[in-house]
């Protein structure tokens, strides 16, 4: 996650009004960009209810056209709460989900409405190709945001004057939010709970939607060797998965060569051509990757991951972090390292497993709140609680 100074905003407590929602549609729309960060917030009301609880989020569908029906990109629809011309009253949180419709010109009373209502908010948020609006709206101009990784190129191309970042999973400048493809709308929703709520609630959230406790947003969308899978050579994708489990082996083009039987030169202009990135590259984040999940998941010194990692000495993977990362292993597990957290309300242990390219996560969480510490007010823990 990539921040710059945020506007201040105030925990929820028990006293406060409702936070209101509201999420603006611009048919047709991908189904998730709005399902997935609603499912967030109604779930903190759920849990809130299960506890006779009043709900900390008020939440709204609205549609940019007249038609409450909103057409999905899969097939499916919504059914929108009102039209954006109806709505009244302060809002906290104004989320635009993404979509082809989102991407498609919209009327001037459209964008007008958007810029005198992004001064209104406290947060404003985009899933997706919901920062195509906000960018036809100006609202990014001077920015840094983001969008699905496969649009941003395009959006970088039609904004010149948005610095667009394809790699994180949701950057937040100023009050503005803006978030990657599809799921990474839920992570995003997920950190504004941890916002307003406080980690122990965002917990309960996302063991209960079986998300990673907190999938920091710069992590990148994808991994090396995921956006590396596009060779039609099978010989490739074995030596892929060769380098991810010898990475403190010598993995030199030379060494690289010799494992594929084939010469130096030809190796490297085969692997350059089929892959899109050089071998000595593609091992550097290959590592990179590997050390950055041995930072956030164990207890290992520097010296240790980077033995482990191929780098050779703590002082070689301080050189890759801040040539790539532009931050110290010491500063990135002080962001982000989650192996094992302990505080007042529960014990998390978070796993993640390397499958051919692909991350996937798996949290097992062992909850050890009771319902006095989790019902205890916000000023005694810190921050806010269910």
């Amino acid at each position: 996650m990539e921040k710059k100074a945020a506007l201040p905003g105030p925990k929820h407590t028990a006293d406060r009004q409702a936070l209101r929602v509201v999420v603006c549609a611009s048919p047709p729309i991908e189904e998730l960009d709005v399902v997935g960060p609603v499912e967030v917030f109604a779930t903190v009301n759920r849990l809130r209810k299960s506890r006779q609880l009043a709900p900390i989020y008020q939440i709204e569908l609205l549609s940019t056209e007249r038609k409450r029906q909103i057409e999905g990109s899969s097939g499916l629809s919504l059914l929108a709460h009102g039209h954006y011309r109806e709505l009244r009253g302060n809002v906290d949180t104004l989320l635009i989900s993404g979509g082809s419709g989102a991407m498609q010109a919209h009327s001037p009373v459209v964008l007008e409405w958007l810029r005198k209502i992004a001064g209104q908010v406290r947060r404003l948020c985009s899933v997706c190709t919901g920062a195509f609006l906000l960018a036809e709206a100006g609202l990014l101009h001077g920015r840094q945001a983001t969008t699905h990784w496969r649009w941003a190129p395009v959006l970088a191309a039609k904004y010149p004057s948005v610095t667009v970042n394809p790699h994180p999973i949701w950057i937040q400048d100023g009050h503005i939010y803006t978030s990657a493809g599809v799921t990474a709308g839920m992570d995003l929703a997920l950190a504004l709970v941890e916002e307003d709520c406080g980690q122990a609630v965002a917990l309960e959230v996302a063991r209960g939607l079986v998300m990673f406790l907190r999938r920091p947003g710069g992590q990148a969308q994808f991994s090396v060797s995921l956006s590396t899978q596009t060779s039609a050579r099978r010989s490739l994708h074995e030596l892929q998965s060769w380098i991810a489990e010898h990475l403190a082996q010598d993995l030199s083009v030379d060494a690289l060569a010799a494992h594929m039987a084939m010469s130096p030169r030809h190796f490297a202009r085969v692997f350059t051509q089929e892959l899109g990135i050089t071998p000595a590259r593609y091992v550097e984040q290959a590592r990179l990757e590997a050390a950055r999940r041995q930072l956030e998941l164990t207890e290992q010194s520097q010296e240790e991951v980077a033995a482990s990692c191929g780098f050779g000495s703590a002082e070689l993977l301080r050189r890759a972090f801040l040539r790539v990362l532009e931050s110290t292993p010491g500063r990135y597990r002080t962001l982000f390292h989650s192996a094992t957290r302990i505080d007042n309300h529960s014990r998390v242990r978070v796993e993640r497993r390397q499958g051919r390219g692909v991350n996937t996560g798996h949290i097992a969480a062992e909850h050890r709140a009771t319902q006095e510490e989790v019902n205890e007010p916000a000023s005694a823990q810190g921050h806010a609680v269910l």
